[in-house]
């Protein structure tokens, strides 16, 4: 295991003591912890193993990890400081650990050695976090694809089935924005899709997930009724609309709403909406309309 390691000291010249006692902690198992981390492939599950076997064996307190795109933290954050710069492939990483007493001699030793063993499954769960994540994501509005839609509706329809949790599905496209491509290119083209992905993103709760399904066609689930539906469509034609950029380019957005019903399809919810799509789109654009029968 190739880790490329280097060591900051905390500003408060961090030294290790010398040996004056001996642990009574007897020697981890080092082999059964990294059996054990390795059948888990989800980065926070893994990392709080790391922690606790860490805070078991060493007087480590709290841990902080950072990436490019992960920052996870165990423990507290008071104590002793050490960091670490860590490289393993395509990762780089910041370990920020907090001690509740200096490193003796021998707890030093301990410590590279754990750490070593641990950090392969901790970095092989965020590289497959990251792998995962890239497969249910659009590169471009970095907003759900259409693979992640359709098992995230699936999922949705099935809770309903099955505790009779209501949802509604809210379809929208750009307004104009065949011309827009037409006259000024798809670079700009592709601009305008990640800015109106953005507003989408502030618009929608965390509990929410918008998904880029096609070239410029966006669908959102939402928990709730078609009321609940009404208010984030105002909201996202409010934020359009005040948005600057997506003005000078004369880009707004019709959308079309549906609540799930009993014994509902994938196929026949998406219908519905996108019938009401058409339906806002009739009635002049930049408004949404609720599917009626």
């Amino acid at each position: 295991m190739d880790f490329a390691l280097a060591t900051e000291f905390s500003p408060s010249a961090y030294r290790y003591h010398p040996e004056l006692h001996h642990s009574d902690k007897s020697a981890p198992n080092l082999v059964a912890i990294v059996q054990q981390l390795h059948e888990s492939l989800d980065p926070r599950t893994v990392f709080a193993c790391f922690g606790k076997i860490m805070g078991q064996y060493l007087p480590v307190c709290g841990i902080k990890l950072q990436t490019r795109q992960y920052q996870l933290s165990w423990g507290s954050e008071l104590g002793i400081q050490i960091k670490q710069r860590v490289s393993l492939e395509t990762i780089e990483a910041q370990l920020d650990y907090r001690l509740t007493s200096p490193l003796l001699a021998s707890q030093s030793e301990l410590f590279t050695q754990i750490q070593t063993l641990l950090l392969r499954p901790l970095l092989n769960a965020i590289e497959y976090d990251l792998v995962s994540k890239q497969a249910m994501y659009d590169a471009l509005t970095e907003l759900g694809n259409r693979r992640y839609y359709d098992i995230n509706l699936k999922q949705a329809l099935a809770r309903q089935q099955r505790h009779g949790e209501r949802f509604s599905l809210i379809l929208l496209d750009l307004d104009n924005f065949k011309s827009l491509n037409d006259q000024h290119g798809h670079l700009l083209g592709d601009d305008i899709l990640r800015l109106f992905a953005k507003t989408l993103s502030r618009a929608i709760r965390e509990s929410e997930q918008a998904y880029r399904i096609g070239g410029d066609e966006f669908a959102i689930l939402i928990e709730g009724d078609d009321e609940a539906a009404s208010v984030l469509c105002q909201r996202i034609l409010s934020m359009v609309k005040g948005n600057l950029r997506l003005n000078k380019f004369q880009i707004q957005t019709s959308l079309g709403v549906a609540q799930s019903v009993e014994n509902d399809s994938p196929i026949e919810l998406f219908c519905r909406a996108d019938k009401a799509l058409y339906q806002a789109k009739a009635a002049g654009r930049c408004c949404y309309r609720i599917y009626e029968k």
